[in-house]
């Protein structure tokens, strides 16, 4: 009547060339996802003046296809619980190339807004699904190294997606910046099908326990604290790389947008930082890691009020590495917190996470229009002190 469930595979330990391929897959998928998530972010202002639009409904871009992957997250993994999460990763990643090809192709500015909406569905199950993928297939402590490597990849994409479309869109438009973005994407996501080595863990389970998972995890305030954690950290962010290029094409700096993508090389920070959470961790343990990196935030949104161009660049790269030390410290602290069900307590970390991208992503739009950068910068100030608050229900019972 039932068949014998196979044992899973060995646990892959660094000395394997599986693990080297692993690394360089899971770096593919980060890249992939986040240069199709944030592909159009660097061309706001190119999109706003050629659709005859308003900076929030430019934002709406970027904020239609993170709301599809806060939606789709918790879908996703039920599908891995099913379907095994090696399997489940290469059809997101395959699925979200059709709509990230199809949006720039069609001329209406709300067709595009849906068909990214479809896209952020579809790559919603990398990110719900890669920590808990990498934690259940590396040996510890090794995961954590792993975990850092697949960070390091959404850093690198979601710069790689800014610097090629900023370029091309000065150019030649917005659409052609954009195109070229997902034909990077379709590369990375053909080597990371060929390099995804099949040693790699991929376990089915019972949905009927995901459901429990759910109810359990939203039950327990610690996981709660991390959730609310990463719903303003990302909200944050977003806010900032949303509505500061819309600041600098306006007088007195009047810069140009290739000029502007450029911004998005403070990206490099986060990629250091977030190499460096792993031992900050070790020596501060999570919640003062945590600490740090939001201390971080506030210093370099406080600097960017200045006036001065060089100030405003110091700024950003302080409050971009402060930014990607909490999302490393915080997105494989709900997994590992969750004794079942991590899975889902991966998809609920990311559904807030993108909620928060989305919803302050474009909320905070009305308060850039209306109370200009100063405005945006204190709202985002706020979010982060609120964002430290919640670490307290962190920090009697913590794991390093």
């Amino acid at each position: 009547m039932t068949s014998a469930i196979k044992p899973p595979p060995a646990l892959i330990h660094p000395s394997e060339n599986a693990y080297r391929r692993l690394l360089v897959a899971m770096f593919l998928a980060g890249v992939a996802t986040f240069a199709q998530l944030y592909s159009t972010q660097g061309v706001l202002t190119e999109i706003a003046r050629e659709e005859h639009v308003s900076a929030s409904m430019a934002a709406l871009t970027v904020s239609a296809t993170t709301l599809g992957v806060a939606i789709g997250v918790i879908p996703w993994s039920f599908i891995a619980d099913r379907l095994g999460s090696r399997r489940s990763l290469m059809i997101a990643l395959a699925a979200a190339v059709l709509p990230g090809f199809a949006g720039p192709l069609i001329p209406d500015i709300s067709a595009l807004v849906a068909l990214r909406f479809v896209e952020g569905l579809c790559l919603a199950g990398v990110p719900a699904i890669a920590m808990t993928f990498i934690l259940g297939s590396v040996e510890r402590p090794h995961h954590l190294g792993a975990a850092a490597v697949y960070i390091s990849g959404t850093t690198i994409g979601g710069l790689s997606g800014r610097l090629i479309a900023g370029p091309i869109a000065e150019l030649a438009g917005w659409r052609l910046g954009v195109l070229a973005v997902m034909a990077t994407c379709a590369l990375a996501t053909v080597a990371f099908v060929l390099l995804l080595p099949r040693t790699a863990r991929s376990i089915g389970g019972a949905p009927a326990r995901g459901w429990a998972a759910l109810r359990d995890h939203l039950r327990d305030r610690r996981q709660l604290a991390v959730y609310a954690i990463a719903f303003l950290s990302m909200g944050c962010f977003v806010s900032i790389y949303n509505y500061l290029g819309f600041r600098l094409a306006a007088p007195p700096y009047l810069l140009a947008p290739g000029i502007i993508s450029l911004l998005f090389v403070a990206y490099l920070a986060g990629t250091w930082s977030s190499s460096q959470a792993g031992k900050l961790i070790g020596r501060l343990g999570r919640v003062r890691t945590v600490l740090l990196g939001a201390s971080m935030m506030v210093v370099g949104v406080a600097v960017t009020v200045a006036e001065v161009l060089p100030l405003i660049l110091v700024g950003l790269v302080i409050a971009t590495a402060g930014f990607f030390i909490v999302h490393a410290v915080a997105s494989s602290w709900a997994p590992e917190l969750a004794r079942t069900g991590r899975n889902q307590a991966s998809a609920l970390y990311n559904l807030s996470y993108y909620a928060g991208s989305s919803l302050m992503g474009w909320a905070t739009g009305f308060v850039f229009i209306a109370w200009g950068w100063t405005g945006l910068a204190a709202v985002v100030v706020a979010a982060v002190v609120l964002l430290s608050l919640a670490l307290v229900p962190l920090r009697a019972r913590t794991t390093h």
